[in-house]
């Protein structure tokens, strides 16, 4: 097996609040002491990391003065010169005050709409000042337990007003930001807006500038809700939308595990690397996960070496499958090439669609063919397993 140490090429990024999450869930404290943001930098750096993320308040707390805000920043700043890091992707907390425990850009209380765009608006001016290329939205409070209290297409048309303004005083102040949505069903809210892939697709479509706009799809996410982020994701890729992506893993049907990359659908996740790769995805590898709250310190190096020992793994699994003559002779023998009837079918003009009329198939042969699918799905497995050379 070639190389499995991570580099900086490879654009793996961590979040602030991954590494640095201390192990707290709504039933026990902290199992860890926190960490300082300098601090991971140089422990990201050494294992090869590309990058960091962060949420404002990740970096500065929320109570800081504008003096200390600019010392942190700066200090910040210097970490990252001296790591090599970049950050990656810049994002807001719009869920852990309790001003935002009924949604925050989507509020039913004007006054609290205004605060959460007076925080992202300070939000975006960090991220681009670090020099963050992607500024994402994850509207973890924005949605609802009770409809009785409002339509959701008035929470709709908050948000739309909200990522508008947001758009267009970035670009007023020159900054070079893309914009990526987040999508999830639910967690923490009983249910929350834009809840998939092709939702939040959709309502990029409704904004006043659809091009600045994007998804920042998650593994556990769309796993949750028991859907194929495979296929999500191809769907992101497939509009040009996919600007950014979380990685981590899930037991579908549970709360938001965020596990560590490949540790439960491995198969899910070799697919997702093979995609990624031949697709020629540019963007950040981005792991939105944690280290088990059972783990020290130690634990959390570990957890986040293993991400990006496992992606690579999984990329060199898909180099030999690739390369693998019988898989390939598989892949061969169940995608059926005919010349002629794929140009009759690729572009409609009144001549080919008559022509298509009038052609006649011989329905029972199509119906007895049999793809061969069980015997390439087993090639597949025995190549994780490497039970292949």
């Amino acid at each position: 097996m070639t190389n499995l140490e991570p580099r900086p090429e490879h654009h793996f990024t961590f979040g602030l609040w991954t590494v640095g999450n201390p192990g707290r869930d709504p039933f026990g404290e902290p199992t860890r002491r926190p960490m300082e943001p300098r601090y991971m930098l140089g422990h990201l750096a050494e294992l090869g990391a590309y990058g960091v993320s962060l949420h404002d308040n990740d970096l500065v707390p929320i109570d800081t003065s504008a003096a200390e805000h600019d010392r942190i920043v700066a200090d910040f700043a210097r970490g990252l010169q001296e790591t090599g890091l970049v950050v990656g992707m810049a994002t807001t907390n719009l869920f852990t005050h309790p001003a935002f425990k009924d949604g925050a850009l989507t509020s039913a209380d004007a006054r609290v709409r205004a605060y959460a765009l007076h925080k992202v608006l300070h939000a975006v001016d960090l991220g681009a000042e670090l020099g963050a290329g992607v500024f994402v939205f994850w509207g973890g409070r924005e949605g609802a337990e009770v409809d009785a209290g409002g339509n959701a297409l008035d929470g709709l048309a908050r948000l739309r007003d909200a990522l508008n303004f947001v758009e267009a005083y970035s670009r007023d102040q020159g900054y070079d930001l893309r914009f990526a949505l987040e999508p999830k069903p639910n967690e923490p809210r009983g249910d929350l807006y834009l809840p998939t892939v092709g939702s939040a697709l959709g309502f990029i479509t409704t904004l006043d500038r659809p091009d600045a706009f994007g998804l920042n799809p998650e593994f556990a996410h769309e796993t949750m809700a028991g859907l194929n982020f495979v296929h999500a994701v191809a769907q992101a890729l497939d509009a040009g939308k996919l600007f950014h992506i979380d990685l981590n893993d899930q037991k579908m049907g549970r709360f938001d595990q965020d596990l560590r990359f490949g540790a439960e659908n491995l198969k899910s996740a070799f697919f997702l690397v093979k995609l990624l790769e031949d697709a020629g995805y540019e963007g950040m590898r981005h792991f939105d996960a944690h280290a088990l709250r059972t783990e020290d310190e130690a634990g959390v190096w570990e957890f986040a070496r293993g991400c990006m020992r496992t992606y690579l793994i999984l990329l060199e699994r898909a180099r030999q499958f690739d390369a693998d003559p019988e898989i390939q002779a598989a892949l061969e023998a169940y995608r059926v090439g005919d010349q002629e009837l794929e140009e009759l079918t690729r572009r409609y003009s009144a001549e080919r669609a008559r022509a298509l009329k009038e052609r006649s198939f011989d329905r029972e042969a199509l119906g007895a063919r049999g793809p061969g699918l069980e015997r390439l799905d087993q090639l597949t497995v025995e190549l994780l397993l490497g039970a292949r050379s």
